[in-house]
């Protein structure tokens, strides 16, 4: 891999610049590494400022390590989960917390991962080191767990059909390769907008790396750390990751945490961890989406802890 040859374009920089740009000195945590863009454009900003940069992908760590070298002690690279790494760091001056949810382009385009329709593996992981892959997932799970993860984490419509057409084709010959599955599914469902397969292996892909649960797991010890004056940005880029970022940020802001049919105020009203920032979610420009289509799903929403 060629350094100058930039693998990845992040999303939404201009805007995670702003979100962050009160920030004068302390660190940030960006929980999603990936291939350094972010952290590059933040110490680039400030250079006040320290990043600690997590990211379970090996190729991502030891690029971003490279590519982030001339910043010296200002970078610091962990590798592994991020809902994991992020309790263990408690001792420092925490201004930020990044986060950039989903699959990078690079894992996507790479034909040795095994996440794209016409890869001739079928793997999906993100970490190497997780024994479960996508193969694993598609056949080996019963009809019943393969309806669950495409209605649940899909969305798909015809989740049923779908199973049971996948159930019933590996018992004449297991599915080898991403591109096998793709084919197969795109002969049973028709979609006019996105691949016919898009939902599907969206599906596989969150279960294969259990996406909804590191992000649930990564909000849960964002608050635990219990910072004080610091900015939370999470990007999501589709409506399941969006709706639990919504609801933690409502959860955090709350100040009361009576329960619903608590007759009155018994818990001082006085919990809330912060304030909601984006009422909205902020969302890309036609430029960028132009420049990155991928941008296009990419949801940022932003909290700030309380001092």
């Amino acid at each position: 891999m060629i350094l100058n040859d930039i693998p990845h374009t992040p999303v939404l920089t201009k805007e995670v610049l702003e979100a962050f740009s009160d920030i004068k000195q302390g660190t940030i945590i960006d929980c999603t590494l990936g291939y350094g863009g972010h952290s590059e454009a933040l110490l680039k900003s400030n250079d006040n400022i320290k990043i600690i940069g997590i990211d379970q992908d090996e190729s991502a760590v030891l690029f971003s390590k490279k590519r982030l070298e001339d910043f010296g002690d200002r970078a610091t690279i962990l590798h592994g989960r991020f809902s994991d790494m992020i309790s263990k760091i408690k001792s420092i001056d925490i201004k930020g917390v990044l986060a950039d949810i989903g699959v990078s382009s690079l894992q996507l385009d790479d034909k040795k991962r095994g996440f794209g329709f016409d890869c001739d593996l079928l793997d999906m992981r993100m970490d190497k080191r997780n024994p479960l892959s996508a193969e694993d997932v598609v056949n080996g799970y019963e009809k019943e767990k393969l309806e669950e993860i495409f209605k649940n984490y899909g969305e798909v419509r015809e989740y049923r059909k779908i199973a049971d057409l996948i159930v019933k084709e590996r018992a004449k010959k297991p599915f080898a390769s991403a591109k096998e599955l793709s084919s197969f599914i795109s002969k049973h469902l028709r979609s006019k907008k996105i691949h016919p397969a898009t939902l599907i292996f969206q599906a596989i892909r969150i279960e294969v790396n259990d996406e909804l649960g590191e992000l649930k797991r990564l909000l849960k010890n964002i608050r635990d750390l219990n910072l004080s004056n610091a900015t939370v940005a999470i990007i999501s880029f589709h409506s399941l990751e969006d709706r639990i970022v919504k609801k933690s940020f409502k959860e955090w802001s709350k100040n009361c945490i009576c329960p619903p049919n608590a007759f009155r105020c018994e818990c001082e009203n006085n919990h809330s961890f912060g304030e909601i920032l984006t009422k909205r979610p902020i969302t890309a420009g036609d430029d960028e989406i132009g420049r990155n289509p991928r941008a296009r799903s990419a949801k940022l929403r932003l909290f700030k802890t309380k001092l």
